[in-house]
C-alpha cells in the first residue's frame, strides 16, 4: 500500500478476526443499508429515507427450491459486517491530514493506494492514530487531523475523492484495524467500483 502524504486522506474492537480484503467485497453485499484529496476534505467541510410500501400484499408464492440457500459461515460473516459498518457509521473518527505544504486548512486528507484504489486512512482514536505514526517513524512530525463521523466519511468523503476510495480503519493494528471498501452497499452508488474488479485489484 502506497502512501499519499500531501494528499487526501472506531467501533469497539471485537473478538472476531478481521477478515483479508477481498473478503470484505464479498461480505458487503446488496442486503447492507445503505478526484482528489483536496477535494474530499472541501466536502466533509461543507433526504429522509423512503417509507415501505402500504400496497396490499399478494397470495404468498410457495418457496422455490432452486433458489440457492446462503452458506451459515457466509451468512454470519456478512451479519458481523453489517454489524461493523453500522457501529463505523455512527462513530467519529480521527482523519489525519497529508503532509503537504501550506496551511492547515489547504491540507489534503491523508490518504494510501493499494493497486489502485485509494482509501482514506482514519483511526479510532489517539492512541491507534499514535500506533500508526510510530509504524511510520513519524512520531517527529505534528499530526493534525479532523473528527468526522463514519458515515459522512463514506456517503460524503469518499465520491468526492473523484477515483474509486475507500476507508481504511486503524491500518496500523493488523487484524483488529478494518476495511470498508467502495463497493455497493459500503458507499454511495455512484461511488462504487464492481465487487468482482475489487477483489481483483486487492489481490
Amino acid at each position: 500500500m502506497s502512501e499519499h502524504g500531501g494528499e487526501a486522506a472506531g467501533p469497539p474492537r471485537t473478538s472476531m478476526p478481521r477478515s483479508k480484503l477481498a473478503d470484505y467485497a464479498e461480505m458487503a453485499g446488496p442486503s447492507l443499508e445503505a478526484e482528489n484529496s483536496k477535494s474530499t476534505r472541501s466536502a466533509l467541510d461543507g433526504a429522509p429515507s423512503a417509507s415501505a410500501s402500504t400496497a396490499p400484499r399478494g397470495p404468498t408464492a410457495p418457496p422455490d427450491d432452486d433458489v440457492p440457500v446462503e452458506d451459515p459461515q457466509v451468512a454470519e460473516r456478512r451479519r458481523w459486517y453489517e454489524a461493523l459498518l453500522d457501529e463505523f457509521r455512527r462513530t467519529a473518527v480521527l482523519v489525519p491530514l497529508g503532509e503537504g505544504p501550506g496551511p492547515d486548512d489547504e491540507r489534503g486528507l491523508l490518504t494510501a493506494d493499494l493497486n489502485g484504489i485509494r482509501f482514506i486512512l482514519a483511526f479510532s482514536d489517539e492512541q491507534a492514530l499514535g500506533r500508526y505514526a510510530k509504524a511510520r517513524e513519524g512520531y517527529h512530525r505534528e499530526w493534525t487531523y479532523q473528527t468526522v463521523l463514519g458515515a459522512r466519511l463514506l456517503d460524503v468523503g469518499v465520491p468526492a475523492a473523484g477515483v474509486p476510495c475507500g476507508v481504511a480503519l486503524d491500518c496500523a493494528d493488523g487484524p483488529d484495524g478494518a476495511v470498508f471498501p467502495p463497493v455497493r452497499g459500503v458507499v454511495p452508488e455512484e461511488a462504487a467500483v464492481d465487487a468482482d474488479l475489487f477483489e481483483e485489484r486487492v489481490r
